[in-house]
């Protein structure tokens, strides 16, 4: 091992989380040997959701500082090359910069809900959902806003993108990054040209000096050498002149192209959900859709393939709550608790109910829920006087409901659009209890669920696995690189879907689909 990270035989991945940056080192074999972290937060700021650039180069340097510990902690050995790097970030948002290189107002994180009217706008212009969160959304509404930095701006990117560009100087990005900027043409790898001429059109009047053109990154796919460490960069990621400069990077990338390579989701017909306190799905489509969904988000894998992405704000977070409820009374009758035993036993309990959940309704929503159309939430656990109340179904309801908002989502996709997917990839919390989680979604989408042993090294691995992946050539393709090079003999547990589970959400959510009116009341009554 030192002999490979002193020859550089290694590949380094940094993704920039919500609350943690994260760094992971791999070797040769492309397995995790050594990682950093560096924990942070988001401030509201006049209304806006930020990081300051200071936020982002102390936490980088301090994350990447982290691993070099950890490195010389191990192997003895001082960190002074690797074979690639690669950075990613959480997607989205609105960093626009003049052409001295000056930020001209703070970054806008994915999280600002603050587009709205130019949202609905773009998505009407162009026949393609536009998010809120998207950057070509932030742009307009900045200019519907009238805000004077507009006409300044000279290059437009998003967080990943900042950092390659300071450590490379190339204003570049992976497609599946470039993909929450503004929409990609599946037949060319790169932005819609008619689209980008209608945004044109759109803001002609204004006669802005730059045609949006200008000042968005160029867009790479995965396997794509896209610059190298300056010497200026390596300084930025290294204050202590250790870190060499030459270094080959590939393309940055966003979380979700991350989250697909770590979980071997790339190919087409294959998905992966992620299930925590929010929940998500992505499916790998063959064809585009035949109409535009508000439910359904746009983007591409990192090589390019057009993925379905449906995203949820509530999943285990009502679950977590009853769970400790009963934590709390289980103290109060003098026992002690451990958690893990508590959730599998709970979870599992779920499994002995009646398929349909007897006939209980609950909603699990902390806050709002866009695809069931709820700008605020509230729990909900309701039942008739004759409906089958015990234990079993009072915990599979609760789980049903974890996904149900996520359902309503892919059924579009499923059943609307017949869109066809061979196998899901489960990673998260929802999943830690073994074979509960992962039957019950199963179960939602009507195709096996496979639960990885490395599920839990995330999007830091997953963009070093893309940076190995340009230092190998990219001799073939990204899917045949994970399966060959990366998961070959990896352990992992698949459940396919029982036919009576799949009939009992469906009858479940017929349910949940008519109580939306509940849902509705308790958000004007409390």
């Amino acid at each position: 091992m030192k002999e490979a990270i002193l020859n550089g035989k290694t590949a380094l991945g940094i993704e920039f989380g919500s609350t943690r940056i994260k760094a992971v080192l791999t070797d040769e074999h492309n397995q995790p040997i050594a990682s950093g972290a560096h924990d942070w937060e988001n401030r509201l700021e006049n209304g806006i959701w930020t990081y300051s650039l200071d936020d982002i180069w102390n936490g980088l340097q301090d994350c990447y500082a982290n691993l070099v510990a950890d490195v010389k902690k191990q192997y003895d050995v001082e960190l002074t090359t690797v074979g690639a790097m690669g950075f990613s970030a959480m997607m989205h948002g609105y960093m626009a910069f003049d052409a001295a290189g000056t930020l001209l107002v703070p970054f806008r994180t994915w999280r600002n809900t603050i587009t709205g009217p130019a949202s609905e706008a773009l998505t009407e212009a162009f026949s393609y959902h536009i998010p809120q969160r998207w950057s070509i959304a932030h742009l307009y509404q900045a200019i519907l806003n009238g805000e004077e930095h507009v006409g300044s701006i000279s290059y437009l990117t998003t967080l990943a993108g900042y950092v390659h560009w300071k450590l490379t100087g190339e204003k570049v990005l992976g497609v599946g990054e470039a993909s929450g900027m503004f929409p990609i043409d599946p037949s060319t790898g790169q932005y819609y040209d008619r689209m980008l001429n209608q945004f044109d059109e759109m803001v002609s009047d204004k006669q802005f000096a730059w045609k949006i053109r200008d000042i968005l990154p160029a867009v790479y796919t995965a396997g794509k050498q896209a610059g190298t460490l300056t010497a200026e960069g390596a300084k930025l990621l290294d204050p202590t002149g250790k870190l060499q400069a030459g270094i080959p990077l590939c393309p940055p990338e966003g979380d979700a192209g991350t989250g697909m390579a770590a979980t071997n989701a790339v190919a087409q017909r294959t998905g992966n959900v992620s299930a925590g306190t929010s929940v998500f799905a992505m499916i790998v489509l063959e064809k585009e859709l035949s109409k535009v969904y508000d439910a359904i988000d746009l983007v591409t894998t990192p090589d390019g393939s057009l993925v379905a992405m449906v995203h949820c704000n509530n999943c285990t977070s009502d679950l977590n709550a009853w769970v400790n409820l009963f934590k709390e009374f289980a103290q109060s009758m003098g026992m002690t608790v451990d958690m893990n035993n508590l959730f599998g036993t709970l979870y599992n309990k779920a499994l002995e109910g009646d398929k349909d959940c007897g006939g209980l309704l609950a909603y699990n929503y902390f806050s709002g829920e866009h695809i069931t159309g709820f700008e605020e939430g509230r729990p909900l656990f309701v039942r008739t006087p004759d409906a089958k109340f015990n234990l079993a179904n009072f915990m599979r309801v609760n789980l049903y409901t974890a996904l149900g908002a996520l359902k309503t989502g892919l059924d579009i996709l499923l059943k609307e659009e017949g869109v066809k997917v061979d196998e899901m990839i489960g990673h998260g919390g929802l999943f830690k209890t073994k074979g509960v989680g992962q039957s019950i979604m199963a179960a939602a989408v009507n195709s096996p669920v496979t639960v990885m042993e490395t599920a839990g090294e995330g999007g830091a691995w997953g963009i070093a696995l893309l940076a190995s992946y340009m230092a190998g050539g990219a001799k073939e393709s990204l899917a045949e690189f994970l399966n060959k090079e990366v998961f070959a003999g990896q352990k992992g547990s698949t459940l396919a879907p029982d036919a009576t589970d799949v009939a009992g959400f469906d009858e479940f959510m017929k349910l949940y689909s008519a109580g939306l009116s509940i849902e509705k009341a308790a958000v004007e009554s409390m």
